[in-house]
């Protein structure tokens, strides 16, 4: 009967769709998203899915749609910028997504500073900065970083001053890596020259810069300064060799993005070679998750999308496969992001089709790739757990692994974890964090205590129905193995508070970190694994990442209470100006052992606050 009513609901909201280009957006029983998508017809769209699914992830998700919304817009162009922020808003289950969702790497240039740092950073919002990426390798990035350290020098120390307390110049300066700006061995002006430069070449404009050094060589000749000339053909040779060896074509094909993806089945990869005068200033490989099993065009059209809203720049021209069909919306929606026209366009022939044929061959032979390297690690964690169950004489493979971990610092901030490993691998959505209550004096006492709570919270939720709101897959899943970390005394408070769990069958050991000893339940002796074996190195992870994860929350929850106790009685001091004081010091305990000076320095606080704050906390201390 419910299913019925839904059907008619659906129906009803397909008929009320316009005729026209939009946004519209699938959702599941429970308000969930699962599908943002954008059409030229509404109506002849979503019908589409209903009538004719296309594959299986499409079959998948129409049997979970509850409910259609739209948004209406007057243009194409509209509804590809519009299907980007409600991708971002919802996060989709059935949309194109970056694998893991991470955050990707930037290179940053303080140029709010007076000698501006170039830095390595997984953020891009600060003013008075400059960002360049993102890139979606993180060791291309600092071997980025190195390559521009060796040619135009620029200082990596931390702070918005350069130098240390000692007053000399660093190894850097000793090994030509920066010009020592901290001891005036180089002038603000050469040094900011320097760093236009870097801008310069981290945004393309190769010939300017190749330009800009033979200009500097001839002239600092023509003054007879020859050292100086001499850093100038350096530089310039170091240019020249680095543009020769990623030429891949003749300096008129100017500035472009070439894009092209592969995918099969749930899997995708795009390949960015992005090309400045005519050389591969970089090439990222992103794997894409791809739910609904669309081809390659639709993928393509979503990632490029994607990219390029996170991207700093948008380069003129945009080369992409025959495949994507809304060229002309495309090039419009990246016109506004840019600000200046774009041109996206297929390549048919000469340079422009090779690196495009180039930039697909990569993406299939990435894709192939990982596709062997996802087979390989499945295997070896079936090979895992297939021993562990041989090891821990279990009736069954051990399909979900919980473990729990205790964290504390002298007795204070006691804290634990519940980290859960499903078929050999981290389930993150499923970790859970306990701040411990009572027992804060006793590590036995307070992994009874977690253990209690734990097998409280699967009887709460065995009640519950998962279409309530509060229902938590997590404490109501029963695992098949629990991991303790410690010894004999652990294993010991675990088996008092979880009688009903092994009454189920569940299996439940400790590890001992000293020698690896495996204590279980009935056995005198431990149980020793070679060390090369998969089942205890499975075993070491599992221990290993309840361990990380509790003492993450032990640093957050004891950072927290210190930021509280002096941060938030600071005189003359809210939200912003708090925000202010960690961002420059970076931590509390800077904060308070910072001198008068240190704090008059702080960017938008007032000389007076200053002064006030510096007495209030030598006055606590």
């Amino acid at each position: 009967m419910a299913a019925t009513a839904t059907e008619d609901r659906l129906k009803r909201q397909r008929r009320a769709l316009p005729d026209g280009p939009g946004v519209y957006l699938f959702k599941d029983a429970h308000g969930k998203a699962l599908y943002v998508g954008k059409a030229r017809s509404l109506r002849k769209r979503v019908a589409s899915h209903f009538s004719k699914p296309a594959t299986r992830g499409v079959v998948d998700m129409v049997r979970q749609v509850a409910e259609i919304d739209f948004i209406a817009t007057e243009t194409d162009a509209e509804a590809l910028l519009a299907e980007q922020e409600f991708i971002k808003r919802h996060r989709p289950l059935f949309n194109v997504r970056l694998r893991d969702d991470k955050s990707y790497p930037y290179i940053g240039i303080s140029l709010d500073e007076d000698y501006p740092r170039v830095y390595f950073t997984r953020e891009r919002h600060r003013r008075g900065r400059a960002y360049f990426g993102p890139f979606s390798n993180a060791k291309r990035v600092r071997e980025t970083l190195d390559l521009l350290g060796k040619v135009f020098q620029y200082r990596t120390c931390d702070g918005p001053e350069p130098g240390r307390a000692s007053g000399s110049p660093c190894l850097d300066y000793y090994i030509k890596r920066c010009q020592a700006p901290c001891v005036g061995y180089i002038s603000r002006e050469e040094y900011r020259a320097n760093i236009d430069t870097i801008i310069d070449f981290l945004s393309g404009r190769y010939r300017q810069i190749e330009r800009a050094l033979d200009q500097g060589m001839r002239e600092a000749a023509d003054r007879q300064e020859f050292e100086q000339a001499a850093i100038y053909r350096n530089r310039l040779k170091a240019v020249r060799s680095l543009l020769e060896r990623q030429r891949i074509s003749n300096e008129a094909v100017g500035t472009l993005d070439a894009i092209a993806v592969a995918a099969e089945g749930t899997d995708a990869n795009a390949q960015v070679f992005q090309v400045r005068d005519g050389v591969l200033a970089d090439r990222q490989s992103f794997y894409l998750e791809n739910a609904a099993q669309r081809d390659e065009g639709e993928v393509a059209e979503e990632f490029v999308l994607q990219y390029y809203a996170s991207a700093i720049a948008v380069p003129p021209q945009v080369i992409v496969q025959s495949a994507v069909a809304h060229t002309d919306a495309m090039a419009e929606a990246l016109a506004e992001r840019r600000g200046a026209p774009v041109d996206v366009r297929h390549a048919e022939r000469g340079d422009k089709r090779r690196i495009l044929e180039l930039a697909e061959r990569n993406a299939r032979l990435a894709l192939d790739q990982d596709r062997l390297r996802s087979e390989r690690r499945r295997s070896q964690r079936i090979e895992a757990l297939d021993g562990l169950q041989r090891a821990l004489g279990m009736d069954t493979i051990p399909m979900r692994i919980e473990c729990f971990d205790i964290s504390n610092l002298m007795h204070a901030h006691t804290v634990a974890s519940m980290v859960v490993f499903e078929g050999g691998a981290p389930k993150k959505a499923d970790y859970r964090r306990f701040g411990i209550r009572e027992a804060v004096q006793d590590d036995f006492a307070a992994m009874s205590e977690v253990l209690s709570r734990r097998m409280a919270r699967y009887v709460e939720q065995r009640e519950r129905s998962p279409h309530e709101s509060d229902y938590d897959e997590s404490f109501a899943s029963v695992p098949a193995l629990i991991v303790l970390d410690g010894g004999r005394d652990q294993l010991s408070a675990g088996l008092r508070e979880l009688g009903p769990f092994r009454d189920l069958g569940v299996a439940v050991v400790s590890l001992a970190k000293r020698i690896e000893e495996i204590f279980l339940p009935g056995r005198s002796a431990p149980l020793r694994l070679a060390h090369d074996t998969p089942e205890l190195q499975l075993l070491q992870r599992v221990r290993d990442e309840a361990h990380r994860f509790a003492i993450e929350f032990h640093r957050e929850r004891r950072d927290r209470d210190m930021t509280r106790s002096i941060l938030d009685e600071l005189p003359g001091v809210g939200p912003a100006r708090k925000r202010r004081i960690l961002q420059h010091f970076g931590s509390p305990d800077r904060f308070v052992h910072a001198s008068q000076e240190e704090l008059e320095a702080v960017p938008g606080l007032p000389g007076k606050v200053a002064r006030d704050i510096y007495a209030y906390v030598n006055k606590v201390r």
